[in-house]
């Protein structure tokens, strides 16, 4: 008579039971030994999740402000502002895992050589120092560039334009280690809504030597960063030039794309339509700027959405819950697909949001939205697995099983880090108790 081997003892995250998400699942198990390399048989262990290997972000760019306030010579804060940015804080923690900071040259470096270096460098440390990823946003860029660069002539731009790169990759290395190292390339030699001197170059030096010029030196620069080609036009227009990028030989590691959805929800079929065109390459893709609006959306006719300019756009109540409904669905799509690695929604609260747009999960005043309690239900219940108690089997085993990230086994009040890795099947490791 055969027998069928016990299996381990298992704990499971919810999101098991999502037949679209498991190709997120991975299984670890995780079998625990005495210093002497015998198998702790029914060892009462604690498992739990810490953080997810797929990258949910936003931006950082409330902890800029809250970064140079503190600086020598910084502005203060008001008693409101601090009370305000710690709250966010705290619920940026709760939630998200990848920090978007922003580097557009103009407001990086208003002034020749004195950029904002310690502002950025302690706003990156503190999501570092939570087990953040950050990311830079952008290192080349078309727009909101620094008033003393538009005088110059071109081979000068063009000069400080590759020192600017090289030396923001180079000393934020080890903290900002991705990067959008170019922004908007479609449209950048033909963008006449200023007088600018990185489109006048970029008229000259054509698309593929911008891309080439951003990604030549941010990896000369810092080898190990991860570098993003980045840009809003979805048309065929953006897949033409990640085409012609790959055939001059430019080593893109993932492929950005935007997603401001000020005049409404792209909905399943369209984002998947998206999805589908760009896997095409063979490139991972990061979801790098999402909005869903809470109010009144944008009128339909505005080719370029900065042009609506309103002084208030508030969040409603039928928004928010048509927000939150939207939001999830975004989500579920895009971890649906087995290529996207990250989804950067653009902006946590109303506070500060780009066009005065209802576009934040949060409302100005702190308080969160249907939108960002949906969307912390996915990251931290559905796709979570919680603290869960299980008992080692005969020969000390016990299995994870969960979203791809780092999870602790407890034994005998002391945590043990583990990886469920993000790519491979299902694995194995060893954890040495007692030690």
């Amino acid at each position: 008579m055969s027998t069928t081997p016990a299996q381990p003892a298992r704990a499971d995250a919810p999101v098991v039971a999502d037949p679209a998400l498991r190709h997120r699942v991975r299984s670890l198990t995780v079998r625990l030994t005495d210093a002497a390399g015998g198998p702790l048989a029914g060892a009462r262990v604690r498992a739990e999740q810490r953080s997810h290997a797929f990258w949910f972000g936003n931006i950082g760019f409330d902890e800029v402000q809250r970064a140079a306030a503190a600086l020598p010579g910084g502005t203060p804060l008001t008693r409101q502002e601090d009370e305000l940015l710690a709250r966010l804080d705290e619920l940026y923690l709760d939630v998200f895992n990848q920090a978007t900071l922003p580097f557009y040259w103009g407001t990086f470096e208003p002034v020749q050589g004195e950029p904002r270096t310690a502002a950025l460098r302690a706003a990156a440390q503190h999501y570092v120092d939570r087990g953040i990823a950050v990311k830079g946003h952008p290192l080349v860029w078309h727009t909101v560039q620094p008033d003393w660069l538009t005088p110059l002539p071109d081979d000068e731009v063009l000069r400080l334009l590759r020192a600017r790169v090289q030396r923001d990759a180079r000393e934020f290395a080890g903290l900002v280690d991705v990067w959008d190292a170019i922004n908007e390339v479609v449209i950048m030699p033909v963008f006449d809504k200023d007088d600018n001197a990185v489109t006048r170059v970029a008229a000259t030096v054509g698309r593929i030597g911008m891309i080439q010029l951003a990604f030549d030196e941010a990896r000369a620069a810092n080898p190990d960063a991860m570098l993003l080609l980045n840009d809003f036009d979805m048309s065929a227009d953006y897949e033409h030039l990640v085409e012609e990028a790959l055939a001059a030989g430019v080593r893109i590691d993932a492929l950005g794309l935007q997603s401001h959805m000020h005049q409404g929800a792209w909905g399943r079929d369209k984002t998947l339509d998206v999805l589908e065109r760009f896997s095409r390459f063979g490139l991972r893709m990061h979801f790098t700027e999402t909005t869903l609006l809470s109010g009144d959306l944008m009128p339909a006719h505005y080719d370029d959405l900065n042009d609506h300019q309103v002084d208030e756009w508030p969040s409603t109540p039928e928004g928010e819950e048509r927000q939150a409904q939207q939001v999830e669905e975004h989500y579920r799509t895009l971890l649906g697909h087995p290529m996207v690695d990250a989804a950067t929604y653009w902006g946590l609260s109303d506070h500060g949001m780009w066009l005065n747009a209802p576009g934040g999960l949060v409302r100005a005043d702190g308080t969160p939205k249907p939108a960002y309690d949906t969307l912390r239900g996915l990251v931290k219940g559905e796709w979570w697995l919680g603290a869960t108690d299980v008992t080692a089997d005969a020969d000390g085993a016990v299995q994870l099983r969960g979203f791809a990230g780092r999870y602790t086994v407890e034994v005998d009040g002391v945590r043990h880090e583990v990886e469920l890795p993000a790519e491979g099947g299902d694995a194995q490791t060893e954890v040495v108790v007692g030690r």
